[in-house]
Parts: structure tokens; C-alpha cells; sequence
């Protein structure tokens, strides 16, 4: 009697410390469209849906990242609106920093973000805060994007 109760104590211990480990890196390599980003300002949301107007990708390779948007319906001059940036990433569990390296708002450039990101199928959601001393810039916001196949 005392070596099964032993048995099956030691069992679910060897169970338990198997489900229970630490969060392993999510795997967010690839190109990522963004479909729709809510961002929260002094506690106002504004939801903005990244499917209609413009087009949006976040392309994440070993320890870099680099994003992209332009107006799909802009005129074909000049007043075109593109925007873009990128530099490395470090990611920790579900922990990922973005470190703004190049953006065509240097006011930005030289800045860390932080963000929680998960992913749900083909969905990836990265939610953290993005303040830049200066501008005024001080919200927290959600994306959601969807693997570009």
C-alpha cells in the first residue's frame, strides 16, 4: 500500500513539473499583415481597421524586424503615403522589444517598445505600451495581425 501511494505521488510530481515549465519563445518568424489595431490614449480606444485603406506587414527574421504600410487607394504621385521601420528584436518568452532603429520619423528612431505577443492559429496579437518623450506619444496599444501565406 505505502509503494503505491509513493508510486502515484511520484507520478504526479513527474506529470506536474512536465506541464508546468517555463513559457518557451513564441514563434513569430515570418511576414505578419496587420488587420486591425486598437490604441487606448488616456483611456479612450480608437480601433483602427487595417484592411480597408492601406496595407500594412511586418516581416520578423532571426533577430530583426522591418515594417511597411503605404494607402493602397493614394494617388500615383508624389502625395503617396508610405511609412516604414525596422531594427532588431529580442525576445523572451513572450516578452518581445522591438528597437526602433530606422523610421522615417526620426523622432522615434533610437527608442525600445515593449510588448506581450501571443499566437492563436495564424492570429499573432502583440500589446505593449509605445511612448516617445517629445511628441506627445503616450498610448497603449493592440494589433492583431495574420500570417501572409
Amino acid at each position: 500500500m505505502k509503494y503505491t501511494v509513493f508510486l502515484l505521488a511520484g507520478s504526479l510530481s513527474l506529470l506536474l513539473s512536465c506541464t508546468m515549465q517555463a513559457p518557451t519563445n513564441v514563434r513569430i518568424h515570418g511576414t505578419w499583415r496587420l488587420v486591425s489595431g486598437t490604441t487606448i490614449t488616456k483611456g479612450v480606444s480608437t480601433v483602427t481597421d487595417y484592411t480597408k485603406d492601406s496595407k500594412f506587414i511586418k516581416i520578423i527574421a532571426d533577430d530583426h524586424f522591418a515594417f511597411l504600410k503605404h494607402d493602397v487607394n493614394s494617388p500615383k504621385d508624389s502625395s503617396n503615403h508610405f511609412d516604414a521601420g525596422g531594427g532588431a528584436y529580442t525576445l523572451n518568452g513572450d516578452q518581445y522589444t522591438e528597437h526602433l532603429d530606422f523610421y522615417s520619423d526620426r523622432n522615434w528612431e533610437g527608442k525600445a517598445f515593449q510588448f506581450t505577443v501571443s499566437i492563436s492559429n495564424d492570429t499573432l496579437t502583440q500589446r505593449g505600451q509605445e511612448k516617445v518623450e517629445g511628441t506627445g506619444v503616450d498610448r497603449e496599444i493592440i494589433e492583431r495581425y495574420v500570417r501572409e501565406k
